[in-house]
């Protein structure tokens, strides 16, 4: 029987829209959810084993993904966030109702993701984001009380549904970051 790892990629993955135009957010609030539209498409969609991501009751890795700051904006129940973590490079912004992370941001400007809000997808009615890609920080499961001996399994699961598992992000957004920092430590041009 197959591990129940997140509700949008047990039954296997949905292929996105490249030409998706958005859509809007939605807490579980039942009354008066927070709601944030979000411009455009996402980008780096994947399956993500941090503790500090927001999951869905029972889930095992989170689904996240970014879009350019600009795109994003709060259209209902903004009163309602609040930061998890004020000290996190990921600033999350929950529902203080139900616990729901509308969207990440990280306000240094120095960090090389500095410009994306991350996002669930899930959280939309809405049929054509991005399909997740990979599966990001996977041995961090274990952390969240995951038994490691059911690791191998996880690996498997991922890779047959078309995630590859990484322990860090994916080899692209690694290069991105290496390459932020190369360039502001001045060893590549800008």
């Amino acid at each position: 029987m197959a591990l129940k790892l997140h509700p949008s990629i047990d039954n296997g993955i949905k292929k996105g829209n490249s030409s998706f135009a958005g859509g809007v957010l939605t807490c579980k609030c039942a009354n008066n959810p927070v709601k944030v539209q979000i411009t455009g498409n996402t980008a780096h969609n994947h399956a993500c084993g941090c503790t500090k991501c927001w999951k869905p009751e029972g889930a095992v890795f989170s689904v996240v993904a970014v879009v350019p700051r600009d795109s994003l904006k709060v259209i209902a129940g903004a009163e309602k966030l609040h930061i998890v973590d004020p000290s996190a490079t990921i600033q999350r912004h929950a529902c203080k109702d139900c616990g729901v992370h509308m969207y990440g941001r990280i306000e240094n400007t120095g960090h090389p993701f500095y410009g994306l809000d991350f996002v669930h997808t899930e959280l939309s009615s809405e049929d054509g984001w991005q399909e997740p890609q990979f599966a990001a920080f996977v041995s961090s499961i274990i952390e969240s009380g995951f038994p490691p001996a059911k690791m191998g399994e996880v690996r498997a699961q991922l890779k047959s549904i078309g995630l590859e598992p990484y322990d860090a992000l994916s080899p692209p957004l690694m290069d991105a970051i290496a390459t932020h920092i190369a360039k502001a430590n001045g060893k590549l041009a800008a």
